[in-house]
């Protein structure tokens, strides 16, 4: 049964292929959107940009707390 069902989906081999390479590239960018030493470098970048006047204290909070927020998931997975 496995030899017929292998021939009977070939014609979807294209898609079932893409649909991996699909799997496989968000994957990783969910690895890197939680790797903790990118949300380290976007939290030092944050605050540089606080000291050199480029947004007010309110709108640092709340990108903060999004990063942190991010910060946590990631360790919590162990990404």
């Amino acid at each position: 049964m496995g030899l017929i069902s292998e021939v009977l989906l070939l014609p979807f081999a294209p898609v079932r292929g893409s649909a991996w390479a699909i799997r496989q590239a968000l994957s990783e960018a969910e690895r890197i959107y939680y790797d903790p030493a990118t949300v380290r470098a976007e939290l030092a970048q944050l605050e540089a940009r606080l000291e050199a006047g480029e947004m007010d204290e309110e709108e640092f909070d709340r990108m903060e707390d999004e990063l942190l927020d991010r910060l946590e998931i990631g360790l919590r997975n162990g990404v």
